[in-house]
């Protein structure tokens, strides 16, 4: 159930980060959203869901790898 649960909560940021590639690259191409009214915030909003999308994932790998003694210690 543990592991169900994790695929779900790891399920929406992956499509976030999915939707904001898209409309980024829709940007480019100058093909709007009808949602947005403005081509410069879908790219500031595909950008921001890309980074946020990419950063959870990532350190939800990272906060797994560190649970099972992956990650090794740092020096000082």
């Amino acid at each position: 159930m543990q592991k169900i649960l994790a695929l779900i909560v790891l399920i929406i940021p992956i499509y976030l980060a999915g939707l904001g590639i898209k409309w980024m690259r829709d940007a480019v191409f100058g093909v709007l959203v009808p949602e947005l009214h403005y081509i410069w915030l879908q790219f500031l909003l595909g950008a921001i869901f890309s980074v946020l999308g990419i950063a959870f994932v990532g350190g939800y790998i990272l906060h797994m790898e560190k649970r099972n003694n992956r990650v090794p210690k740092k020096e000082k």
